[in-house]
């Protein structure tokens, strides 16, 4: 009998029933995107080819071409319309031409053979006039269009809409969502002397009998739930169900009535191999060299990517943004940082400090990487591809290029090898500069013990830098993403920080410590705000503080990690991560980790359980303990992520490609939905559960370095044992 069966069977006695949720009022459904145009973007509403459009005071306007043949040869759409089978649907909206016309405006299947349930003519004149047409569906297609229809017009014109609303059919935005079993667990598992804790959706407003079952359906433990109550970020009402007391090994689920979890593992090694498939993920986005098949298997091989073979531009000789600077720079190498194939200073630093300082904080593991068996440890290694791109980025002045990436936004699926696009290189930047300052620095007092040369060259860098920084104090990104992310920041005092606290800490002088303005306060860090890294820097050195400076150290970030340890403990969820004004950030899965890490160095510095505790229970969101019952992290969790934004692992878009590598970081909610994909699905959506697993919502699935790096951090953390 199956474990599957066995479960079944021992669940027949269950007596506590999970009440069922109550029924939603009847809504109205929108169903297209920026209707109204209002922030000046025209996406994601298309036009042909033949018929270029823009925003222009606020409407959609785009300019009809004569000579056409077609009504459909001179179009403007909305893809991604759902239509339902015998439902009723109303499309709404203004127009206005420079002369007096007879548009189409029509709802059907986006490919053949072109159905179109809902269709009415527009007499559109020289004045705005609103427009509404009505009919029922007669198909069942998800993924339709709405389009206006120009083709064929004898003189050219221009035609402007606005406001236009297309409401109807009764399943919501995204569809029903099936989040599985009310109880939610770390898919993955526990450590048996770690924390083991469950949330249960339930609306019940008493404690329900929750048993542990193994994997031949016997009950091993059993107890009550806690009434949580509602959690706001999610808008659940919930319980916990703590079983921490059990510490044998073995696979279980978790029953409360007849509602049972995914199963999971209770194990001593449980993080050894998500430990190393988080770092190789940094393996599998170099860039500058072929990812072979030895170390990650054929599906994952391919060639290098801007490599300077063609179709490839290459990453050799680089020419500047125009404006930028009048040379070319060899800046191969490094990872690329997201979805794309852009590498930005910002980003690749924080993401080699985080290698770096995990080395520092649990040491190193065998990696499947060329390298590996050489005088370097492997993660520094690794560290190392991205180290030796960002001294690249550095001019003889000292000062360091932002960023480098294509000239324009390409298209999903593609290869690295097959990107055709220009590279270019944007200008310098304070904040570039001392990123490469502080780690640089970190790198001088890292690897001088594996490899003085490297190690001196790193710490020339960091000064240089250094010196560079205050020299041009105010030299900014700007806040342009044509073709890469702009990753711009107008406040650096906090990068002068962290880089004068990495600097004292590798050279000891009493100059560079007196520059360290800022320490670690609950908004902890990011790429943007490096203010809290300074903290965690001298926490390294903590010997070199002095017994006064050291003590108050250690009290600022006990401070903080209390604050972090009080969120954790009041959501329903266990996320150590709580936005102050409720609104889930971009990358929130890596605010999780980077919470926890803090968490983690409380535990460094004064050895209290709970701190510890609390960075390992923090995993359990990352893996499914979540309002979604999803785990982030790719190949970890019956409920895993498979389908982030990424160009290379595409799966979902060519099946030819692969799904993205075994332990990948999504980046999860993300209140903001910023792309059409998230509009489209997640529309109301409370903040825990503003996350979609698909490959075009990069506002709430990218993958990118800094994530990884972070996930990388805090399970080499749980995968250390207890000193």
């Amino acid at each position: 009998m199956s474990f599957r069966s066995r479960l079944a069977c021992a669940l027949t006695v269950a007596a506590a029933l999970l009440p069922a949720a109550p029924a939603q009022a009847e809504v109205t459904y929108e169903r297209v995107l920026n209707g109204t145009f209002g922030g000046g973007s025209k996406e994601p509403w298309w036009s042909s080819e033949t018929t270029p459009s823009r925003v222009e005071a606020g409407r959609l306007c785009a300019e009809v071409p004569a000579g056409t043949v077609n009504p459909w040869d001179s179009m403007i759409g909305q893809n991604d319309i759902p239509l339902e089978d015998g439902q009723p649907y109303k499309l709404m909206f203004t127009a206005v031409a420079t002369r007096d016309v007879t548009i189409k405006a029509i709802a059907q299947m986006s490919g053949p053979p072109h159905t179109t349930p809902i269709a009415g003519g527009a007499d559109v004149t020289t004045t705005p006039r609103t427009f509404e047409i009505t009919g029922t569906s007669t198909i069942d297609e998800a993924k339709s269009q709405i389009a206006f229809q120009m083709g064929g017009a004898s003189e050219a014109y221009t035609l402007c809409l606005d406001d236009i609303s297309f409401t109807g059919g009764v399943i919501p935005p995204g569809g029903v969502r099936d989040l599985g079993s009310p109880v939610r667990v770390n898919q993955l598992g526990y450590l048996p002397g770690g924390p083991k804790r469950a949330t249960v959706v339930t609306p019940s407003r008493t404690p329900l009998p929750w048993r542990l079952i193994d994997a031949s359906g016997r009950a091993v433990a059993s107890g009550a739930t806690r009434v949580f109550g509602d959690d706001a970020m999610s808008g659940d009402h919930v319980h916990t169900a703590d079983f921490t007391k059990y510490r044998a090994r073995g696979t279980f689920r978790l029953a409360v009535g007849a509602e049972v979890s995914e199963p999971f593992e209770i194990d001593t090694g449980l993080y050894g191999k998500l430990r190393k498939d988080a770092l190789a993920y940094f393996y599998h986005n170099r860039s500058g060299t072929p990812i072979e098949a030895e170390h990650v298997g054929q599906a994952y091989a391919r060639p290098a990517g801007h490599a300077g073979v063609a179709p490839n531009q290459g990453d050799l000789d680089v020419p500047c943004a125009p404006g930028a600077c009048d040379y070319l720079m060899d800046v191969r190498g490094g990872w690329y940082d997201a979805g794309d194939h852009g590498k930005y200073v910002v980003n690749g630093a924080l993401a080699a400090w985080q290698l770096i300082d995990a080395y520092e904080q649990s040491g190193d593991v065998r990696l499947a990487i060329p390298e590996s068996g050489g005088r370097l440890p492997d993660i520094l290694d690794e560290a190392r591809w991205e180290l030796d791109f960002l001294l690249r980025m550095q001019r003889p002045d000292g000062m360091v290029h932002h960023k480098i990436h294509d000239a324009a936004w390409t298209g999903l699926p593609l290869r690295p090898e097959a990107d055709a696009q220009p590279r270019l290189l944007f200008p310098v930047s304070t904040a570039a500069t001392l990123n490469l300052a502080a780690v640089g620095a970190r790198c001088h007092r890292v690897y001088q013990r594996f490899d003085r040369a490297f190690s001196a060259r790193c710490l020339d860098a960091a000064r240089r830098a250094w010196d560079a920084a205050h020299a041009n104090p105010a030299l900014f990104a700007p806040a342009e993403s044509v073709g890469g992310g702009p990753y711009d920041d107008t406040k650096v005092s906090d990068e002068f920080s962290s880089a004068a606290a990495e600097l004292f800490a590798a050279t000891g002088r009493r100059s560079y410590l007196k520059a360290v303005t800022t320490g670690l306060t609950t908004e902890n860090f990011s790429w943007k705000d490096t203010g809290g890294l300074a903290d965690l820097a001298l926490a390294r050195v903590r010997g070199k503080l002095g017994p006064l400076a050291a003590l108050k150290l250690t009290g600022r970030v006990v401070r903080v990690a209390e604050r972090h340890l009080a969120d954790l403990r009041a959501q329903g969820y266990a996320n150590p991560f709580l936005p102050p004004d409720g609104k889930y950030v971009w990358g929130s899965s890596s605010a999780t980790a980077n919470t926890a890490l803090v968490l983690a160095y409380a535990y460094e510095l004064t050895r209290v359980p709970k701190f510890r505790d609390a960075a390992v229970e923090s995993l359990d969101y990352l893996l499914g303990r979540n309002a979604l019952n999803q785990s982030y992290v790719t190949g970890y969790g019956e409920r895993a992520a498979r389908n982030q934004h990424h160009r290379f692992w595409a799966h979902q878009l060519d099946p030819a490609l692969p799904y993205p590598a075994p332990g990948s970081l999504a980046g999860g909610p993300n209140s903001g939905l910023q792309d059409p994909v998230a509009q489209r699905n997640l529309q109301g959506c409370a903040p825990a559960k503003c996350y979609i697993d698909d490959i075009g919502s990069y506002a709430t699935n990218e993958v990118a370095v800094n994530w990884n790096s972070a996930l990388a951090w805090l399970t080499a953390f749980a995968d250390t044992p207890v000193r």
